[in-house]
Protein backbone atom coordinates (compact mmCIF):
# COMPACT_ATOMS: atom_id res chain seq x y z
CA UNK A 1 0.00 0.00 0.00
CA UNK A 2 3.02 2.24 -0.34
CA UNK A 3 2.88 4.96 -2.95
CA UNK A 4 5.52 7.36 -4.10
CA UNK A 5 5.15 10.99 -3.01
CA UNK A 6 3.97 11.83 -6.53
CA UNK A 7 1.31 9.10 -6.40
CA UNK A 8 0.17 10.26 -2.96
CA UNK A 9 -0.16 13.81 -4.26
CA UNK A 10 -2.12 12.62 -7.29
CA UNK A 11 -4.50 10.56 -5.13
CA UNK A 12 -5.10 13.62 -2.95
CA UNK A 13 -5.91 15.80 -5.97
CA UNK A 14 -8.18 13.10 -7.46
CA UNK A 15 -10.13 12.70 -4.22
CA UNK A 16 -10.56 16.47 -3.93
CA UNK A 17 -11.80 16.65 -7.52
CA UNK A 18 -14.23 13.77 -6.97
CA UNK A 19 -15.63 15.34 -3.80
CA UNK A 20 -17.90 17.57 -5.88
CA UNK A 21 -21.10 15.88 -7.15
CA UNK A 22 -21.21 18.01 -10.29
CA UNK A 23 -17.73 16.87 -11.27
CA UNK A 24 -18.75 13.24 -10.70
CA UNK A 25 -21.77 13.80 -12.96
CA UNK A 26 -19.49 15.33 -15.60
CA UNK A 27 -17.25 12.26 -15.46
CA UNK A 28 -20.33 10.01 -15.73
CA UNK A 29 -21.51 11.98 -18.76
CA UNK A 30 -18.12 11.85 -20.44
CA UNK A 31 -17.83 8.15 -19.79
CA UNK A 32 -21.31 7.38 -21.11
CA UNK A 33 -20.88 9.51 -24.23
CA UNK A 34 -17.28 8.56 -24.92
CA UNK A 35 -16.37 12.25 -24.84
CA UNK A 36 -18.18 15.56 -25.19
CA UNK A 37 -17.87 19.31 -25.32
CA UNK A 38 -18.59 21.60 -22.37
CA UNK A 39 -21.70 22.81 -24.17
CA UNK A 40 -23.03 19.27 -24.58
CA UNK A 41 -22.28 18.43 -20.95
CA UNK A 42 -24.01 21.59 -19.71
CA UNK A 43 -27.26 20.56 -21.40
CA UNK A 44 -27.67 17.70 -18.90
CA UNK A 45 -26.55 19.61 -15.80
CA UNK A 46 -28.17 22.28 -13.65
CA UNK A 47 -25.20 24.61 -14.14
CA UNK A 48 -24.04 26.97 -16.86
CA UNK A 49 -21.56 26.11 -19.58
CA UNK A 50 -19.05 28.42 -17.87
CA UNK A 51 -19.43 26.43 -14.63
CA UNK A 52 -18.91 23.19 -16.56
CA UNK A 53 -15.71 24.63 -18.05
CA UNK A 54 -14.45 25.45 -14.55
CA UNK A 55 -15.28 21.95 -13.32
CA UNK A 56 -13.54 20.47 -16.36
CA UNK A 57 -10.44 22.52 -15.52
CA UNK A 58 -10.36 20.96 -12.03
CA UNK A 59 -10.83 17.48 -13.50
CA UNK A 60 -8.10 18.18 -16.06
CA UNK A 61 -5.73 19.38 -13.33
CA UNK A 62 -6.38 16.11 -11.48
CA UNK A 63 -5.57 14.19 -14.66
CA UNK A 64 -9.09 12.76 -14.84
CA UNK A 65 -9.97 14.25 -18.23
CA UNK A 66 -8.09 15.02 -21.40
CA UNK A 67 -8.93 17.83 -23.77
CA UNK A 68 -8.32 17.94 -27.48
CA UNK A 69 -9.20 20.61 -29.97
CA UNK A 70 -11.38 19.49 -32.88
CA UNK A 71 -11.90 22.41 -35.20
CA UNK A 72 -13.26 25.24 -33.07
CA UNK A 73 -14.47 22.94 -30.30
CA UNK A 74 -12.66 21.40 -27.37
CA UNK A 75 -13.71 17.80 -26.76
CA UNK A 76 -13.13 16.20 -23.40
CA UNK A 77 -12.68 12.55 -22.59
CA UNK A 78 -12.03 10.48 -19.48
CA UNK A 79 -8.42 9.68 -18.59
CA UNK A 80 -8.60 6.48 -16.51
CA UNK A 81 -5.04 6.37 -15.12
CA UNK A 82 -5.37 8.59 -12.04
CA UNK A 83 -8.77 7.11 -11.22
CA UNK A 84 -7.34 3.58 -11.46
CA UNK A 85 -4.47 4.53 -9.13
CA UNK A 86 -6.94 5.97 -6.62
CA UNK A 87 -9.18 2.91 -6.88
CA UNK A 88 -6.21 0.60 -6.20
CA UNK A 89 -5.29 2.67 -3.14
CA UNK A 90 -8.87 2.48 -1.88
CA UNK A 91 -9.01 -1.27 -2.48
CA UNK A 92 -5.73 -1.78 -0.62
CA UNK A 93 -6.98 0.37 2.24
CA UNK A 94 -10.24 -1.57 2.48
CA UNK A 95 -8.29 -4.84 2.51
CA UNK A 96 -6.07 -3.57 5.33
CA UNK A 97 -9.12 -2.47 7.33
CA UNK A 98 -10.83 -5.78 6.68
CA UNK A 99 -8.12 -7.94 8.26
CA UNK A 100 -8.64 -6.81 11.89
CA UNK A 101 -12.40 -6.92 11.41
CA UNK A 102 -12.17 -10.48 10.12
CA UNK A 103 -10.14 -11.46 13.21
CA UNK A 104 -12.77 -9.90 15.51
CA UNK A 105 -15.49 -11.76 13.63
CA UNK A 106 -13.64 -15.07 13.99
CA UNK A 107 -13.12 -14.53 17.71
CA UNK A 108 -16.79 -13.60 18.21
CA UNK A 109 -17.99 -16.62 16.27
CA UNK A 110 -15.67 -19.01 18.11
CA UNK A 111 -16.98 -17.89 21.50
CA UNK A 112 -13.55 -17.08 22.91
Amino acid sequence: MTQSPAEEALIEVVLAALADPTRRRILDGLSAAGGATATTLAQDLPVTRQAVVKHLAVLHEAGLVVARKVGREVRYGVAPGPLALTARWMTDLATEWGRPLQMVKQIAESGE
